[in-house]
């Protein structure tokens, strides 16, 4: 059964100097037409939560319960403390795994990179915490930049702030599903969660490029019909991120996976927009969500074809 994988929202397109091109013919993100749900749709306010209708999760309106950056030790009692008190009428209050916060996330806004029109108050351009460990660090937490989008880690001993999420256990044991996901079809590999096909081997140019040459390259292996298809793309970074299995590192990929010659670092075709001369890039040993210096030819082109599940439903954890 497939899961949703959200839009980036992006509609725009750049080169690597980040001035602005046309889309058409680029191969960048903004070039699929985006499905997402409005923010309008998506988000329904209820006093002083709110529910995402896409994950149902429930929301703190205020983004910032707490006022200041915390431990993520104090971060945890804040969450345990309002669970405790039923704040707002809800029981289940918690820190948000990686994948649900990183759902928040829009690649079409900074400062704060959230949908636009979102109704969240007090959103700070800075790290919130997330329940989930590094795997590769097990002293090390996820926690991501709303400024801009970054995925990264920190100590326990750092300072980010606080969003507690509410969940129902029903919404837990749906939400944090897994399970068994790859389908092997020839030199494919075909994602029962997403509904996306990925190449099985995940460097089939041989090398690390620069972005507009991965950009470029992803043609070459379109006219050459990789696989036998001729409608590969270079991923968006959702859909490098919707790979991530935070059980594992070196990869960071499901255990027993398929996939041949695993590279440290991959390019998106999603730009940057806290700055357009970076590209949104995924590296493997943990699963980190960082950019690239597009002139940089130090990221490698794992290709992708097929289109995600277009259900609405519960998002791909």
């Amino acid at each position: 059964m497939g899961c949703l994988l959200l839009e980036t929202d992006q509609i725009g397109c750049y080169d690597a100097a980040g001035r602005p091109v046309p889309c058409e013919g680029s191969g960048q993100d903004a070039v699929r037409p985006k499905k997402g749900p409005a923010s309008a749709d998506r988000f329904q306010t209820q006093g002083e939560v709110v529910l995402d209708v896409v994950t149902g999760a429930l929301w703190s309106r205020n983004s910032n319960p707490a006022d200041f950056p915390l431990t993520w030790d104090e971060a945890c009692d804040v969450a345990a403390a309002m669970a405790a008190r039923r704040m707002h009428g809800h029981a289940h209050w918690q820190l948000p795994s990686r994948r649900l916060l990183f759902s928040l996330i829009s690649h079409q806004a900074v400062n704060p990179a959230l949908p636009g029109g979102h109704p969240f108050t007090n959103v700070f351009s800075g790290y919130y915490w997330t329940a989930e460990s590094c795997h590769r660090f097990p002293e090390q937490v996820w926690h991501i930049h709303l400024g801009g989008g970054r995925v990264t880690r920190a100590n326990k001993q750092d300072a980010s702030l606080v969003w507690p999420v509410s969940l129902s256990e029903m919404d837990v044991a749906d939400v944090f599903k897994t399970g068994e996901r790859f389908v092997l079809e020839g030199e494919t590999a075909r994602d029962i969660h997403t509904g996306l096909i990925w190449s099985r081997d995940a460097d089939p140019v041989g090398g690390p490029l620069s972005w507009e040459e991965s950009l470029s390259a992803m043609e070459v292996l379109n006219r050459a019909a990789l696989h036998g298809a001729t409608d590969w793309r270079v991923p968006t970074i959702r859909e490098l991120e919707s790979l991530v299995d935070l059980s594992a590192d070196s990869p960071a990929l499901q255990p027993g996976h398929p996939f041949l010659n695993v590279r440290d670092a991959y390019w998106s075709s999603t730009t940057s927009l806290y700055e357009p001369r970076y590209a949104w890039a995924f590296y493997t040993r943990d699963g980190m969500v960082g950019v690239g210096f597009k002139p940089d030819a130090g990221f490698h082109l794992w290709p992708v074809r097929g289109n995600p599940v277009a259900s609405m439903g519960r998002i791909c954890i």
